[in-house]
């Protein structure tokens, strides 16, 4: 039988109120923001699942509800941010939207209607090259106060900034490609030359 290990970290302490300190505590008290190990994050997701033996032979098939990583990649530290209940709609809608039917069952895609809130992805800790990165301090309260300053700017300075980052990646990208085209290759110490 195969067994899938899943490496399990809790967040330091001193990371936990750091981030708490920098991102405030919800209506039930608990953060508003927290970091968590991607495989140590499980979430609920229905659907019809195939248990399979060590050979790879099917056992069943079962539509239910299963606990799973929720984070890709699962090697990574995530910063999450705390949502309302609210800001997935009512419980009606919520299940109306979300459920999924099979063998004659049916089951919540996303879980059970969210009724203390939810916590959801807004960071991943990673290099730009997307390597693993550790944990640090400055990063998680930079990236805590970070997101709760870009919360508190109006809606036109945030499209704004994200147009003007937009704009910077399409120049360096027309740089790097003029830079890459136009460099001249040389054959024997000569400019290589194409003619239509």
């Amino acid at each position: 039988m195969i067994r899938v290990l899943r490496e399990n970290k809790q967040t330091p302490q001193r990371i936990e109120e750091l981030v708490t300190r920098a991102g405030g505590r919800n209506r039930f008290g608990e953060p508003n923001f927290r970091v968590v190990w991607g495989w140590s994050r499980l979430s609920l997701i229905g659907g019809r699942w195939s248990d399979h033996d060590e050979n790879g032979n099917l056992i069943r098939e079962v539509v239910e509800l299963r606990e799973e990583p929720k984070y890709f990649p699962h090697d990574r530290w995530h910063i999450e941010r705390w949502l309302p209940p609210e800001a997935y709609g009512t419980p009606e809608q919520w299940y109306s939207q979300t459920i999924e039917c099979g063998n004659g069952q049916s089951v919540p895609a996303l879980g059970p209607f969210p009724s203390r809130g939810e916590w959801e992805h807004c960071f991943t800790i990673q290099t730009p090259k997307e390597e693993f990165l550790g944990l640090t301090p400055a990063i998680c309260s930079g990236v805590v106060r970070a997101i709760e300053w870009s919360r508190a700017q109006s809606r036109a300075k945030r499209r704004a900034a994200l147009d003007e980052s937009k704009r910077k990646r399409e120049m360096d990208y027309e740089k790097f490609v003029d830079e890459v085209l136009w460099d001249e290759p040389r054959f024997h110490g000569q400019p290589y030359v194409v003619t239509p």
